[in-house]
């Protein structure tokens, strides 16, 4: 028998007008092993068609759990299950 029959998830979190766009405060992402940022954001989307989400999460900051990694290529960045992403816009004023 396999032990593997626990469900993987990669908790998403949203901020300001991301979460305006997704619709919610935050998500699990059900996977089944690593994956690419790439491709969360591509799941992600999926998962929220027809909005303006796929232009919000481009302007976004990103943390995987609580590294920035906005700088670097998503296809090369690994998210893996337990993982936190948070997606955080750009925020006006100061």
């Amino acid at each position: 028998m396999s032990d593997r029959t626990e469900t993987q998830v990669i908790l998403v979190r949203y901020w300001a007008s991301a979460r305006a766009a997704a619709g919610v405060d935050s998500e699990e992402i059900a996977v089944d092993g690593p994956i690419s940022l790439a491709e969360l954001v591509d799941r992600v989307v999926a998962g929220h068609p027809g909005g303006r989400l796929p232009q919000v999460l481009e302007a976004c900051s990103v943390l995987v759990g609580d590294r920035p990694v906005k700088s670097l290529d998503p296809a090369t960045v690994v998210v893996s299950p337990r993982d936190s992403v948070e997606f955080l816009p750009p925020f006006a004023g100061g």
